[in-house]
């Protein structure tokens, strides 16, 4: 007899992230911004009032204060669930969801790689319908699947990872309307894209938002992610959770972030606009095809010499990333968005590799 689910022994490790490690670190869609050393001052004064040996901490309400203020949309706090990043709310919400050995979940793909993982670990299936060329899709196509019968949860992720594109609103509304299903909106990129939908999670119940602080708030080792859904399901989905999920350390960082939140949104409207200007310098190099983009990230491919600009940019001390995994990004690769200095030296690297063929 196994000491351990069947489907576990038969299943591999979790996939490590296979990147390089350079001194240009553009990647991980991570920001240049370090959030400890622009408000390390305000968070060492909060923690003066935090006392680590206790459970319990006053931290928690004012943070929930917080954030509900900084998601606004007339959320309360019994709309909201927090723990350790986006990706510990996604597996929260595929724990709950599962309901036998036939469970599985939907999402659209090419999207984010660790559905997979966390669906897996949770012990729920996970099927993909695939965009269009285009990346389009088929709602009723979709909606067909995810009202069969072991379908648990819907997942959309808006804007996309790793194509960037935003899906549409209209049939993201069609599908909210056509099922009574859990719907997974993973709105982890939002504050790029100022597209949300949590100015409806008062018409839909069965809606639930994840975002995460890792991007636009810079925090992606600090790990921190949320639900904003209706009262009911955040009263479920903590029954998955452990009590003392979020360290009061981490709470309070978070909190001294939103204490600070207009220097973050200022940099994310930085972030975005050099995102533009790396798009649009991108376009000018006529051996890469390369598409919009709504999130800090350019996706981006050069055809038959797609793994030959990878090797070149990492000998330059350059790490992107391989995103051809799905035939619709075949040889596609991703580059996250730096300091102006950073994307001026990888554009003007890329257009040497060009020169020099």
């Amino acid at each position: 007899m196994s000491l351990f689910r069947t489907d576990l022994l038969q299943a591999g490790p979790p996939a490590d992230i296979s990147v390089p490690r350079k001194k240009n670190m553009m990647c991980l869609n991570e920001s240049v911004l370090d959030p400890y050393q622009a408000i390390d001052e305000a968070f060492h004064q909060n923690m003066q009032e935090i006392t680590l040996n206790r459970y319990f901490s006053q931290v928690t309400p004012e943070l929930k204060r917080l954030l509900i203020e900084y998601v606004g949309h007339g959320i309360e706090g019994d709309n909201l669930l927090w723990g350790n990043g986006a990706d510990d709310m996604l597996f929260a919400c595929f724990l709950a969801v599962r309901e036998d050995n036939d469970a599985f979940a939907l999402s659209l793909a090419p999207s984010y790689f660790d559905y997979s993982t966390y669906s897996r670990a949770a012990g729920l299936g996970i099927k993909f319908m695939d965009f269009q060329p285009d990346f389009n899709f088929d709602e009723n196509a979709y909606l067909k699947i995810l009202n069969s019968d072991n379908c648990r949860l819907g997942i959309l992720c808006n804007p996309n990872n790793p194509t960037g594109h935003l899906l549409s609103d209209d049939k993201i509304l069609y599908i909210l309307q056509n099922t009574k299903k859990p719907v997974l909106l993973d709105e982890t990129y939002f504050e790029f894209s100022g597209k949300t939908f949590a100015d409806r999670i008062k018409d839909f119940s069965h809606l639930l938002i994840v975002r995460s602080f890792s991007k636009s708030f810079s925090a992606a080792g600090l790990r921190f992610g949320y639900i904003i859904s209706q009262a009911q399901n955040i009263e479920e989905l903590r029954k998955v959770q452990t009590i003392f999920n979020t360290s009061i350390m981490v709470q309070t960082f978070v909190m001294t972030m939103l204490m600070n939140k207009e220097l973050f949104l200022k940099h994310t409207k930085e972030a975005v606009a050099l995102k533009q200007e790396l798009y649009e310098e991108m376009c000018q190099i006529k051996a890469l095809k390369v598409y919009p983009s709504h999130t800090n990230f350019v996706t981006f491919c050069a055809n038959e010499l797609s793994a030959a600009l990878f090797e070149h940019l990492q000998h330059q001390d350059i790490a992107i990333r391989d995103v051809g995994a799905h035939p619709l990004l075949a040889r596609c690769l991703r580059v996250s968005v730096g300091s102006r200095e950073q994307n001026r030296y990888f554009v003007n690297t890329v257009k040497s590799f060009f020169n020099e063929q």
